[in-house]
């Protein structure tokens, strides 16, 4: 299969930094780069990548704190997240310090995604779908043709999403997971930024937030 994907845990809250690449090309893209950036920069050596965009799902510091610096070191467009999450950049400095992470530079996406738009890397093309309610630009990136799809802090094996932060809201974040992602099919497997994967066939039929009984 064309596309293939690489897991790294980053930050003290093990978020899941995802190295996503075209087995054609090998050049590579990088979702939620949080932290760590040196070993992350290591791991795209070993596995012989170009690497050639940064993907954000949302702006909270776990996913987006090594964004500015990253981008900085290897010359890096930002792509993503949705326009909504705007506060959130502005507040990468008040979060690191919050949360006692190192501080975050600054930067401005080189580009904001829409729900339906599409990314790029090498031959593969992912959709874009935005998918409110963890935080108000969340998005995520599915691959068709691979059956996979990398969703952030929206779903998780067996949770969800917290919606407690400014701009979250359960009721969205809920729609959100039936209008955008159970579409995708049964059989699309899925990152979540934290924790192992799962599949969205299981998540509905046994999650209980958003599956099972309660679907």
């Amino acid at each position: 299969m064309p596309l293939r994907d690489h897991t790294v845990p980053v930050t003290p809250f093990r978020q899941n930094c995802s190295i996503v690449w075209c087995d054609v090309t090998h050049e590579a893209a990088i979702v939620d780069p949080g932290g760590e950036i040196p070993r992350l920069l290591a791991e795209i050596d070993r596995l012989g990548l170009t690497l050639k965009a940064i993907w954000l799902t949302h702006a909270h510091i776990d996913h987006a704190g090594g964004t500015g610096e990253l981008a900085r070191l290897r010359d890096l467009p930002i792509v993503g997240p949705h326009q909504g999450d705007q506060f959130w950049i502005a507040g990468l400095p008040q979060q690191s310090a919050m949360f006692g992470f190192p501080p975050a530079e600054m930067f401005t996406p080189t580009r904001w995604l829409e729900d339906g738009d599409t990314v790029q890397i090498g031959h593969e093309t992912l959709t874009v779908r935005h998918c409110p309610g963890h935080t108000p630009g969340h998005v995520v990136f599915h691959s068709a043709s691979a059956k996979r799809c990398f969703v952030g802090d929206v779903l998780f094996a067996g949770s969800i999403g917290r919606t407690d932060f400014p701009g979250g809201d359960h009721d969205t974040l809920i729609r959100s997971i039936n209008e955008r992602l159970w579409p995708m099919g049964d059989d699309t497997v899925f990152v979540p930024g934290h924790g192992p994967e799962s599949s969205f066939g299981e998540e509905r039929r046994t999650n209980p937030f958003v599956g099972g009984r309660w679907g």
